[in-house]
């Protein structure tokens, strides 16, 4: 018979960022999140951006990114960080992670990951608009930009293909006149990005975020 975890630790190894999650439901019951808002989902690209609301003055943005997730986690706590919010829209940044499982992932497992979560979010909200923003280029992970940016055109075909789905391009406004990446707009880590990165993010999202 299975039984709860017993501490942190075994909580920990038993559900991916559950402590995440956790927290998130923490602040829902300190403070209210907005009706019906524009959910921001996915991984560290998100939750690193904490002051998004500034950006999009007007906009019920309510941000439930969690570092490190890969597409898989947002698929696993959909009924936690999706559903219960019944967002107007939800706009997705993730995959990135996903390239960290190993040599097996590959451009056309990133599709089939999006595919199960988009698919499972239909399946509940027939309606809501989506966006997925591609994955961005960084020096950090050069080595699977190929792969990356194929995930990216996978994804791209995928979204002209469906209705309510829409996907942002912001990898090619990430490069330098040559091609190359844009050391510039990321942290010392570089892989995530400073408040230059996401001044160019900005102008590209406004356009598809809804009012109404």
């Amino acid at each position: 018979m299975l039984t709860a975890p017993t501490n942190t630790t075994q909580a920990q190894a038993a559900a991916p960022f559950a402590n995440e999650i956790a927290w998130f439901k923490k602040q829902d019951s300190i403070k209210a999140p907005p009706q019906k808002p524009i959910l921001f989902i996915g991984s560290s690209s998100f939750t690193n951006w904490k002051d998004v609301q500034d950006y999009f003055p007007g906009y019920p943005i309510l941000n439930r990114g969690f570092g490190g997730s890969s597409l898989p986690h947002l698929l696993l706590y959909a009924d936690e960080i999706i559903f219960p919010y019944n967002p107007k829209q939800i706009v997705i940044y993730c995959g990135e992670n996903d390239f960290g499982g190993g040599p097996q992932i590959t451009a056309d497992s990133i599709l089939v990951r999006f595919k199960r979560l988009h698919n499972y979010i239909r399946s509940k909200m027939p309606k809501v608009p989506i966006v997925y923003i591609s994955m961005k280029p960084s020096p950090f992970r050069q080595k699977v930009l190929p792969q990356m940016q194929a995930a990216n055109e996978l994804i791209k075909t995928f979204a002209n293909r469906t209705k309510r789905l829409e996907y942002i391009d912001v990898y090619s406004h990430m490069l330098n006149a040559d091609g190359s990446i844009r050391e510039d707009i990321f942290l010392s880590d570089k892989l995530h990005m400073n408040k230059q990165g996401y001044a160019i993010w900005q102008p590209l999202i406004a356009p598809y975020l809804r009012r109404k």
